[in-house]
């Protein structure tokens, strides 16, 4: 019965046939694929041992990583950091530069 009341309350979200014909992929394969790419590639290396809190924040640089917004990460995790350091400067302040070095 609870699943029943899941397919009829949800049946507008079910039209395969629209979701194909415009190209959106409908199986789990592009989502466990992604998985893997993202998490089990990098987490499951040999001698890893992970909690939670370090996965997490792996997991999240990496997905920046692999979406090609490492540089727009860096920019903003800049500002972040000038505004907790330096509170009284205004964020876009431009007489102070910060270098990074590599």
């Amino acid at each position: 019965e609870k699943v029943l009341g899941y397919f009829i309350n949800n049946a507008e979200r079910m039209n395969y046939a629209e979701y194909l014909a415009a190209g959106y992929p409908i199986a789990s394969g592009v989502i466990e694929g992604a998985c893997r790419t993202v998490i089990k590639d990098r987490m499951e290396r040999s001698g890893m041992r992970w909690v939670f809190a370090g996965a997490h924040a792996m997991m999240s640089l990496r997905s920046i990583d692999l979406s090609d917004l490492w540089d727009d990460f860096l920019r903003y995790r800049i500002e972040k950091e000038k505004l907790r350091l330096y509170p009284g400067i205004a964020a876009n302040d431009d007489s102070m530069s910060i270098s990074l070095v590599a």
